[in-house]
């Protein structure tokens, strides 16, 4: 390995999540009303974004890292440099700040039994381009993960230019590259760009692609994104043969490794042949035949939650974490899902998060998964390894 073994690049904020109790959807939409004033508790400060998130949980996971992201020169940024110090010294030294800017921020309300809902503001991640990346320290890193560019405007301005362009240059280094995305404001200029053409030049330079379902089909099926969004229980709809059908999709566009985030039904991974997996770089996967081809399906470990922000995030560190460690297909999916299952212990990204060892002990001890069944003669229960397998 390199000598560092991950930097994680992109989307950064400053999260404020006010405590509003154990009210739901219903009561929320009854006491949310124009000129009222409701007393609520005391709100959680945190960092937020894949930079963030999924930075900070790989640290903590026990891997050597940097950080690269922008912020402003004002109280935010300055709040969010004083986070990611109190998790290490050192790893805010590649963040950059910029006075032209302001800092990026996220007001969270978490509703009880329902999704989250987000008032964002981009701020400095909209200024954040191809020349923000430190790429003499790329040469020294044997993974770069790169997260939400579709709320970062320069990456998806003029097709993708710039994110396609750093996507290569990292690639050219000998790096393996991993990208993740999220589903922005449907009324934003994001919402209009062509993201498949953008995906056609960017995905031959990405070795592992980790989007959430619903990111996918936004993405690239826009017609089954508003069905499913339409007709009920989203995730529910997901089957196994669309996640095929999209994972081959996108092996042909260029990616070699793909990680669909399914919420609390697991993850879906699918990769390619050795031929390609030995194309990735630097944190190719070791055990090349243990990875030759092989489609999976892992439910979510069973835990009490509190709160699902940098859910999905927690869950590619996790992944990625397992990818660095050499481990099959079967034991880093098994603790992807572990990491996310720990982060939603907690109401922000980072607090609920342990130790590698601390969270491998807990997998060990027989903890049990929410029930997954697949209703497809195709894929079969591995009992011993508690997901769904490919026949």
């Amino acid at each position: 390995m390199k000598n560092i073994s991950a930097i994680v690049a992109g989307h950064i904020c400053l999260d404020i999540i006010p405590n509003i109790g154990t009210l739901t959807a219903q009561e929320f939409a009854q006491a949310f009303q124009p000129g009222r004033l409701i007393e609520v508790g005391e709100a959680t400060i945190c960092t937020g974004g894949p930079v963030s998130n999924t930075g900070l949980a790989l640290h903590r996971l026990g891997i050597p890292m940097h950080l690269m992201g922008k912020v402003g020169k004002d109280v935010f940024g300055q709040a969010v440099l004083n986070t990611i110090e109190k998790y290490g010294p050192g790893l805010s030294e590649n963040m950059i700040v910029d006075e032209k800017v302001s800092t990026s921020y996220s007001l969270i309300i978490s509703i009880c039994g329902s999704d989250r809902i987000f008032l964002h503001n981009p701020g400095a991640n909209h200024a954040f381009g191809f020349e923000d990346v430190k790429y003499d320290l790329i040469g020294q890193t044997s993974l770069f993960h790169f997260g939400y560019p579709p709320i970062m405007r320069r990456m998806y301005s003029q097709d993708g230019f710039e994110l396609a362009e750093m996507m290569r240059r990292v690639k050219a280094s000998g790096t393996t590259t991993s990208l993740d995305m999220c589903y922005p404001d449907p009324a934003s200029e994001a919402s209009s760009v062509d993201w498949r053409k953008i995906l056609g030049f960017v995905l031959p330079a990405v070795d592992i692609f980790l989007p959430s379902i619903e990111e996918l089909l936004w993405l690239l099926h826009r017609d089954i994104f508003q069905l499913f969004n339409h007709s009920g229980n989203f995730l529910e709809q997901v089957t196994p043969a669309l996640l095929s059908d999209l994972s081959t999709e996108l092996m042909e566009m260029g990616a070699r490794i793909i990680v669909i985030k399914l919420g609390e039904r697991g993850i879906y991974l699918r990769s390619s042949g050795k031929t390609e997996l030995e194309k990735m770089g630097s944190a190719a996967p070791r055990n090349l035949d243990a990875w030759d081809n092989q489609e999976f399906w892992a439910p979510c470990f069973k835990v009490n939650v509190v709160g699902t922000t940098g859910s999905g995030d927690s869950t590619i560190a996790g992944f990625l974490a397992g990818i660095l460690r050499g481990l099959d297909p079967i034991q880093a999916v098994t603790m992807a899902v572990a990491v996310g299952a720990f982060n939603v212990e907690a109401a922000d990204a980072l607090s609920g998060l342990r130790s590698w060892e601390e969270i491998s002990a807990r997998v060990g001890t027989g903890w049990q998964r929410l029930p997954l069944y697949l209703n497809d003669p195709d894929w079969r229960w591995d009992e011993t390894a508690s997901l769904w397998q490919k026949n």
